[in-house]
């Protein structure tokens, strides 16, 4: 009954290691901490290139493609000679960029405009503003070459009715008119330019900044005008036109292509900076060794104290082999250090304490045993140490071997 708890408590242990501390110490391990900063800042590169990389096509965007439509109003200057005007273009137009340029005219149906008949446009594109003169003072002055960049001239008229075809419309039209919904007024598109476009060079040089409109007509009356307008509108082809009319496409398909170049280089460049650069060399850390225990100091007994032959104290740490009497077997000395000692001396040395064993192993006569008893004289006196390899075992070796020189052998 004792061994089920025991079982289910083992059980529940093994299963809570395996479920919860090995994965823990996965978890937390260093390779795995390790793991974790690269992601982390794999992660924060990769969103921080991806709004660069959105930020780089809005940028191409706004520098690539150039406005669509531009719109300027001409106001027409009315002096001795023809109507002209002049209107400012500032930066809007690009080289390499073909243009649509159309007058937008606003005439009233006077008898003097129906009378001047055919008249013609003059629209030129300039390099700069042109220079102030009498007919046109309120140009103002700059000091920059004036450069015609391209002209052309159109003509246009007023659209034709006769007296009777005239006098109905007016008739049937003659509540709007009334009302203010409609006016006697006619507007005129005249397209000047077609796919108008530009050279690359010349230092911004090629690219007008201004243009000016001259109205030439040949009635002997003035021409009136209610509002005399110009648009341009740029004509995409290739890149632009799809950039332009797919917009979500394009940011999408560029900021992606952006995005990827640009974390392939900057693992590119990791992957180099780690291959040839010396990585750092780790800081010198505590190093925890082990303390060697003191030498033991062997001390001698007192004489005062009383002899005790089970301590160990006195003994020596070193392995020893002593001789026996007979044919008997050697006795081994194990030293306080356990046996470990005695398997580390040096194979030399324990092959000449072998030749020593022999020698001293002889079987000696029986009148040779009461010798043994002058080797005892130590054991008295309660000092328990062999001295074997000292100066105190030579020194016994020597005076035995001559105790037994002066003492005949008996004769059996």
């Amino acid at each position: 009954m004792s061994l089920l708890p025991t079982r289910l408590k083992l059980l529940l242990r093994q299963t809570f290691d395996s479920v919860v501390v090995v994965p823990w110490e996965i978890a937390t391990s260093r390779t795995a901490q390790k793991a974790y900063a690269g992601t982390v800042l794999l992660v924060a590169a990769a969103v921080g290139l991806l709004f660069v990389s959105a930020g780089a096509y809005l940028v191409f965007y706004w520098g690539f493609v150039p406005q669509v439509g531009v719109e300027r109003v001409v106001f027409l200057q009315f002096g001795d000679g023809n109507p002209h005007g002049t209107a400012s273009l500032d930066s809007t137009l690009t080289t390499l960029q073909p243009y649509d340029i159309t007058l937008h005219l606003h005439l009233p149906r006077t008898p003097s405009n129906l009378a001047a008949g055919n008249f013609m446009l003059t629209l030129s594109l300039l390099s700069a503003l042109p220079s102030p003169t009498k007919d046109n003072p309120l140009i103002p002055s700059t000091p920059k070459p004036q450069k015609i960049l391209a002209q052309s001239r159109r003509p246009a008229i007023l659209t034709y009715s006769s007296a009777i075809v005239d006098a109905a419309s007016t008739l049937t039209g003659l509540p709007w008119y009334v009302l203010g919904w409609k006016s006697e007024s006619e507007v005129l598109e005249v397209p000047m330019f077609e796919g108008v476009e530009f050279p690359r060079g010349g230092g911004g040089g090629n690219v007008p900044r201004s243009l000016e409109l001259v109205v030439e007509s040949g009635g002997e009356g003035k021409m009136q005008f209610y509002e005399v307008g110009v648009r341009i509108v740029a004509r995409f082809g290739g890149l632009r036109w799809i950039m332009y009319h797919h917009r979500i496409v394009s940011f999408l398909l560029f900021t992606s292509v952006f995005w990827t170049s640009s974390m392939l280089s900057a693992l590119l460049a990791w992957f180099i900076l780690s291959t040839y650069l010396p990585s750092p060399e780790p800081t010198p850390t505590a190093v925890t060794k082990k303390e060697e225990a003191p030498a033991a100091i062997k001390t001698e007994p007192s004489e005062s104290e009383p002899y005790e032959p089970y301590l160990t104290e006195g003994l020596s740490d070193t392995s020893r082999i002593f001789p026996a009497l007979g044919r008997l077997k050697p006795l081994q000395f194990t030293g306080r250090g356990g046996g470990d000692r005695g398997r580390e001396e040096d194979p030399v040395k324990k092959e000449e304490e072998e030749e020593v064993l022999q020698t001293t192993s002889v079987v000696q006569p029986l009148g040779a045993e009461a010798d043994d008893e002058d080797d005892d004289f130590g054991v008295a006196s309660g000092f328990k140490d062999s001295g074997i390899g000292t100066s105190l075992d030579e020194a016994q070796r020597t005076a035995q071997a001559q105790q037994r020189r002066r003492k005949p052998s008996a004769v059996w």
